[in-house]
């Protein structure tokens, strides 16, 4: 069987990822640094993507098929040296390898500023420390490994488990915090699954270079809360609408992805979310229904 590694294996996307991909006959190993393994008919590798030697090390005598990185962090002292610079040491380990290598981005590289959605030739205008690194992340990568697949995607959420989106949401519903959910500042939410396929399937037709892999309706984060909180039986009463505060507060208002050519090229289907969260919760706002 093909193996194929996966950093970040018990984080939200990493461990769908390792699901389907056993599923799909592939021989898997995935990364974790602190969390408890899961899968066990995975193979489990402690790795931290700060220690570049030990990096390399284990990826060298592994040499997988294909590598899958979804591993960073969003904040916190090590927000760069993870999320950027471990990048860069998956790359060249990767290239090293001969690995197939796909390397996960994100709508937050952009300033939120472009009045139409961003496609695939848009570059990269961070705003936020979380943006500046996963921006630099991509372009060390392509420097390291030029054939790589950079998969940009947005809000990840719709698993077994609930997503920290989505646990935000439920326990404000609940009672249990007092959160602001921005009326304009728009995204693509995901299905954790659909996402996963689409990343498997840009192995299978070995992609190389960026692609857009998000949910296929464009929500403000307001909207969103109100949709997971309907599907999960709370009232949206408790949420609270507030505005972003834009760019001068580090916020991209508009992180629309357009995917309809990672529709297209890899023949799947990315499910908006008035589709997975019940079409009729967005007919019952008087919203668009993708």
């Amino acid at each position: 069987m093909p193996l194929l590694l996966i950093t970040g294996g018990t984080g939200y996307l990493g461990s769908e990822l390792v699901q389907q991909a056993l599923a799909q006959g592939w021989e898997v190993a995935a990364t974790s640094h602190s969390q408890p393994y899961a899968h066990p008919q995975a193979r489990w590798l402690r790795l931290d993507l700060r220690h570049a030697a030990d990096t390399e090390r284990q990826i060298g005598a592994l040499r997988p098929d294909a590598i899958i990185h979804t591993a960073c962090v969003q904040s916190g002292p090590d927000l760069y040296a993870i999320t950027a610079l471990g990048s860069e040491i998956v790359a060249r380990a990767a290239f090293a390898s001969g690995s197939q290598l796909i390397h996960i981005s994100s709508d937050a590289i952009f300033d939120g500023e472009q009045p139409h959605p961003y496609t695939e030739a848009d570059l990269p205008s961070p705003i936020n420390a979380y943006g500046y690194a996963k921006a630099d992340a991509e372009k060390l990568v392509c420097s390291a490994y030029p054939q790589a697949a950079i998969v940009r995607t947005s809000l990840i959420y719709g698993g077994d488990t609930l997503s920290k989106h989505e646990q935000i949401i439920i326990d404000v519903a609940d009672g249990r915090g007092a959160f602001g959910f921005y009326q304009d500042e728009m995204r693509c939410p995901v299905q954790v699954g659909d996402l996963a396929k689409g990343i498997l399937a840009t192995i299978a037709c070995k992609y190389q270079g960026i692609l857009n892999i998000a949910g296929s309706a464009a929500v403000s984060r307001y909207t969103f809360a109100q949709l997971v909180a309907r599907y999960y039986g709370r009232s949206d009463t408790q949420l609270l609408a507030v505005l972003s505060p834009g760019p001068e507060g580090g916020r991209p208002r508009n992180c629309v992805l357009d995917s309809l050519y990672a529709q297209a090229t890899l023949g799947v289907t990315l499910r908006g979310v008035w589709e997975v969260l019940r079409r009729e919760e967005g007919m019952s706002l008087g919203l668009p229904v993708s």
